[in-house]
């Protein structure tokens, strides 16, 4: 008999403006293994989207990222982050604004900050302005509700960017 051997998941969780394009995102590359929509970094016990979106609960709009390290680096799931949003603007991405949309890697363990602090260092050499990412450490997640997950998907969008005609 053959054991069956099962990879082992790490978890990523990162805020980069509206959390639906952003797991769309996450959810292409190869070593994947699953994705969440929630809230965390915030200061309400389970809190609801409307809550998160009146800016009252202090949460972010965020992905978690089950990832099997074996497919694909945590350093490369930052690499996909920095480059599905603009880091650089305080509270916004696109004409999303407000504090759940800020820019945020949320750190389970003093590994992922280093390599967070690191990755950041390195995009900082290339952009001129700014970067205002936190990194802070992950607390509480709270999955959204479920029509949000995989929202992209069941409505066979590609993103949730707005154009102005």
């Amino acid at each position: 008999m053959t054991e069956e051997i099962t990879p082992t998941t790490e978890t990523a969780t990162l805020a980069a403006g509206c959390f639906w394009g952003v797991e769309a995102a996450f959810r292409e590359l190869p070593g994947v293994v699953a994705t969440r929509v929630g809230y965390t970094g915030g200061s309400v016990q389970a809190p609801s989207y409307e809550l998160v979106c009146s800016g009252r609960s202090g949460h972010a709009e965020a992905v978690q990222v089950d990832f099997d390290p074996a497919q694909v680096s945590y350093e490369r799931l930052l690499e996909l982050f920095w480059s599905s949003h603009n880091p650089t603007t305080r509270n916004r991405q696109g004409w999303d604004f407000g504090s759940q949309y800020r820019s945020a890697i949320f750190v389970a363990d003093d590994e992922q900050r280093d390599v967070a602090a690191a990755s950041l260092a390195a995009e900082q050499s290339n952009r001129r302005r700014k970067i205002v990412t936190e990194i802070t450490p992950l607390t509480e997640f709270w999955p959204a509700e479920g029509y949000h997950q995989q929202y992209l998907e069941k409505r066979r969008q590609a993103s949730c960017a707005v154009s102005v005609a």
